[in-house]
């Protein structure tokens, strides 16, 4: 048993801890119920709902969302515009995000994987300074795709 003031009275009975909390005109909030013996607190309960409420919100603002932004390809794309789209997704990786690159083929093109292998390679190439790759790229129906991730910096 802990009074409102942060005391430990020791061990107490139910009837005897109620008691006390209805004295201190406070609540009486079991904090520890899976201890040996359980642990009860005299406080306010609803001030102690909104300070917990209030750490929690804290919390989740210190937490870092990360986003998976994508790129989209196709094994006949140009070098430029194929630079213009790495540019994008090394800005994206610098700011913390998660790039997923997708190779899309139309029609034939879905017989020759080994140009989209080439290409996805050649964008990893480039992107090693700043990123890692998080999952291999691998052939998904029409599509192969490649996830890329953030370096941790040291």
């Amino acid at each position: 048993m802990i009074d409102a003031e942060g005391s430990n009275l020791g061990v107490l009975s139910t009837m005897e801890a109620i008691r006390l909390a209805q004295e201190a005109e406070l609540d009486l909030v079991e904090v520890a119920p899976n201890a040996e013996p359980p642990v009860a607190r005299i406080m306010d309960f609803g001030k102690f709902l909104y300070e917990q409420s209030k750490k929690e919100r804290e919390a989740r603002k210190a937490q870092k969302q990360i986003e998976i932004k994508e790129i989209q390809l196709r094994p006949k794309t140009n070098e430029h515009h194929t630079q213009f789209k790495v540019k994008s997704a090394r800005g994206w990786l610098e700011e913390g995000n998660k790039v997923k690159v997708r190779i899309r083929f139309r029609g034939r093109e879905i017989t020759y994987p080994e140009v989209a292998m080439e290409q996805l390679q050649e964008i990893v190439d480039e992107l090693t300074d700043v990123a890692v790759v998080e999952q291999a790229p691998q052939l998904d129906g029409r599509t192969m795709l490649m996830v890329l991730a953030p370096k941790k910096n040291k």
